[in-house]
């Protein structure tokens, strides 16, 4: 069994950000974990993450102090996964639903 972690890196991707975690939520191969740094955002990027997270507990949500910039957001996104699998995601993609599965299946070849 694989275990899987979603690195996001977020910063007023309100317009997006319901599609996309939607779309990760929804894979044929389940992810165990996904860890958004948000990097000061200013719109409603937290409260949408923190509706999400009521909901599905997987979701861990880091707000940093102060912005720091695209590159080191994401860092630390993927310094805070724990799983064997990690996915980085920018907050506009969207997923097509069997992305999981078949990224882990490349990668095991």
């Amino acid at each position: 069994m694989h275990m899987i972690s979603v690195a996001m890196a977020t910063y007023n991707g309100e317009v997006y950000l319901r599609k996309q975690l939607d779309s990760i939520l929804h894979q044929s191969l389940p992810v165990d974990e996904i860890i958004i740094c948000d990097d000061q955002s200013s719109d409603g990027t937290v409260d949408i993450i923190q509706e999400y997270i009521k909901q599905y507990p997987h979701i861990h949500l880091y707000q940093n102090e102060q912005n720091l910039g695209y590159k080191r957001n994401f860092k630390k996104a993927l310094s805070l996964c724990s799983k064997e699998y990690i996915f980085l995601c920018d907050q506009d993609d969207i997923w097509d639903s069997d992305k999981v599965k078949e990224m882990v299946a490349i990668m095991n070849n």
